[in-house]
């Protein structure tokens, strides 16, 4: 790879940055597939980029599939290179677009794993509330159920990014969103009991910006709440695949199932493309069937 499209893989990856904020790992990957189309139209064809036309890019698709490359590997190199060249085309890089009529690949989204009512109320009930840490790890099950953020959202709250007079938590998402999603009376009233005295024994005096400290007086990390989360769910009688995201598609698909619309869960899960969320309603739907084959005489 020349000198040239290394510049050029730089610029276009610090644009995506500064336009959509994409994360450090999504920005990573794309300059690497950019890296390997480059080194693959330097070695077969003896050109770049900028010269690529749209059978070359046929024809290195057509390469990763004969080398054996999934089919969602090859849709987030289409989405790149489409990215990548929509960019250039904007800057006067080129004078056509090579990836306008280029399709990306059908990927079926495997259905999330998810919880029961049932499995969430058991979980809920599984930490020892008479003890500081135990009265955390159920107002932070509490808080997660109730508005469906991500791990790191939650690990990361602030105390001020809480208002329980209104019921509410403001949420700070992927490429820096704002969001506000409400708590409910339940978590709200967890919320409350933790930060009257639960908190502050765990501080024991000591500062910590989070809103749910270790003992340490630390931020927690994601590997801890996984932990604290796969001992309380074994203690609950949960033997089915469980992470902090599983309690995500949990208040998800609960909310579809309960009847709410899929606009307003997609802005209260911080997605940016309604298409991610549309994933829930196939299990809302699957859930349907079940109910109807267990219930219905005909079933």
């Amino acid at each position: 790879m020349g000198e040239e499209d290394a510049g050029l893989i730089e610029r276009f990856a610090d644009a995506l940055w500064m336009e959509r904020g994409l994360s450090a790992n999504t920005l990573q990957a794309y300059q690497r597939d950019l890296r390997a189309l480059a080194g693959w139209l330097d070695k077969t064809r003896g050109g770049r980029l900028l010269a690529a036309r749209s059978a070359d890019l046929h024809d290195y698709l057509a390469h990763l599939h004969r080398e054996g490359r999934k089919t969602r590997t090859a849709a987030r190199v289409v989405s790149c290179l489409r990215q990548f060249y929509r960019h250039a085309l904007r800057e006067g890089w080129i004078d056509a677009d090579p990836m306008a009529h280029i399709e990306a690949p059908k990927v079926r989204r495997p259905l999330p794993h998810s919880l029961t009512e049932q499995d969430v109320v058991a979980l809920l009930h599984a930490p020892d509330t008479e003890t500081p840490e135990g009265f955390r790890d159920r107002t932070m099950l509490e808080v997660l159920y109730a508005t469906g953020l991500r791990v790191s959202e939650l690990i990361g709250l602030r105390p001020e990014q809480v208002s329980l007079t209104q019921g509410l938590v403001r949420v700070m998402g992927k490429g820096g969103k704002e969001r506000l999603v409400p708590l409910g009376d339940e978590a709200q009233e967890w919320l409350a009991g933790f930060m009257l005295s639960p908190r502050k024994a765990l501080l024991k005096g000591r500062l910590c910006e989070a809103l749910f400290p270790t003992r340490r007086s630390c931020r927690m990390t994601r590997q801890t709440f996984w932990y604290l989360i796969r001992r309380h769910a074994v203690a609950a009688g949960i033997d089915k695949p469980l992470s902090p995201h599983t309690v995500r598609h949990a208040f998800a698909t609960h909310l579809l199932n309960h009847g709410a619309d899929l606009r307003v869960v997609q802005m209260l899960l911080g997605h940016a493309d309604l298409s991610t969320t549309q994933i829930y309603t196939h299990v809302a739907r699957e859930r349907l069937k079940e109910l109807h084959q267990r219930h219905h005489p005909r079933g």
